[in-house]
């Protein structure tokens, strides 16, 4: 069983928003999702991670109350994601194609969806307004759902996700088709909501969901592969990569790599230099120090000996681990 713990001390299953208990989806003689099992903290930016096909749209419509699981069960907030009573207002979600009401108003859409929250008029109307006031879409309150370019409606469908202030928010694709100006805004969004929601995110965009989310589950064909934080997905918090100029090698003179210095360094456990890439690999025991002590005393050791960085990072990465993992 693949799972997640609250990153708080002592935290345990209890204090869980999400599980996934052996989740099962068969579509005739497909299983989509095998065996999953995974629980998402309270307070974190949570992604589901993998290549097509991996299972991860059908967790995510499990999730949502979407689909009926064909073994095992899942629970949002401790009930099943299709008790509508029970997590009305509590549960906000943005399917990925979703499709707003082409001639109604932009406000009127989303007084609509809150009043289907049981909030009163006045208090909808005031959600409505500062949810789309969060996606920037203020002038669009008088303008039809389907006037909207699709950047437009993505924002909007985004204001309705997070309408109401839900506990629990499942995005999947957020930013699909956007631009970057609009994308990175909409990152900014789900980072200023952390830990005031549990927020899960389901997509293709790697780099995205590295900088976004606390922990991940990455499937493969139907399968949890791996799980855990994002720093330990990464191994952002037991190794650092410098990538060196081109035809940079090991030695001691001058502009070259000297690796048993890097070595001599406390508390680095490995050093491997690959001069293919150039690439200068050093882990180190975290339980001693970190990576940010470890990329200072390195960069000392390179620069004294005049080695020529293009530049640093934390780990392999979140799509370098993907493709280590699935191919």
């Amino acid at each position: 069983m693949a799972s997640l713990r609250s990153p708080s001390p002592g935290g345990s299953v209890e204090d869980a928003a999400l599980r996934t208990v052996h989740l099962t989806k068969r579509f005739g003689q497909k299983i989509a999702v095998d065996d999953v099992s995974l629980t998402v903290p309270a307070g974190a930016v949570f992604g589901l991670v993998g290549p097509n096909g991996a299972g991860k749209t059908t967790t995510f419509s499990i999730l949502a109350g979407y689909l009926h699981p064909s073994g095992g069960r899942a629970e949002v907030l401790g009930f099943a994601p299709t008790a509508v009573d029970e997590l009305r207002a509590r549960l906000g979600v943005l399917p990925q194609d979703a499709l707003l009401p082409a001639q109604d108003t932009v406000g009127e859409f989303l007084v609509h969806m809150a009043e289907l929250q049981d909030l009163p008029h006045p208090k909808a109307l005031a959600a409505a307004r500062e949810s789309l006031d969060d996606v920037a879409g203020r002038d669009w309150w008088n303008q039809r759902c389907g006037s909207l370019s699709h950047g437009m409606a993505k924002r909007v469908a985004l204001a309705q996700a997070f309408l109401g202030e839900p506990e629990v928010v499942l995005l999947d694709e957020p930013t699909a088709g956007l631009d970057p100006r609009v994308a990175f805004e909409v990152r900014q969004l789900v980072k200023a909501k952390k830990g005031r929601r549990t927020i899960v995110i389901s997509s293709h965009n790697l780099t995205e969901l590295e900088e976004t989310c606390d922990y991940a589950a990455i499937l493969d064909r139907g399968k949890i592969v791996a799980s855990g934080s994002m720093a330990e997905l990464t191994a952002a918090n037991q190794e650092v990569r410098i990538q060196l100029a081109a035809g940079t090698r090991r030695g001691t003179t001058p502009g070259e790599v000297p690796v048993s210095r890097v070595r001599d360094i406390p508390h680095v456990t490995t050093v491997d230099l690959q001069e293919e890439q150039p690439e200068l690999v050093v882990g180190f025991d975290r339980s001693q120090t970190d990576a940010e002590a470890i990329i200072g005393k390195v960069l000392t050791v390179l620069l004294q000996n005049e080695v020529r960085i293009s530049g640093v990072t934390k780990g392999r990465g979140l799509e370098q681990r993907l493709i280590d993992l699935v191919g």
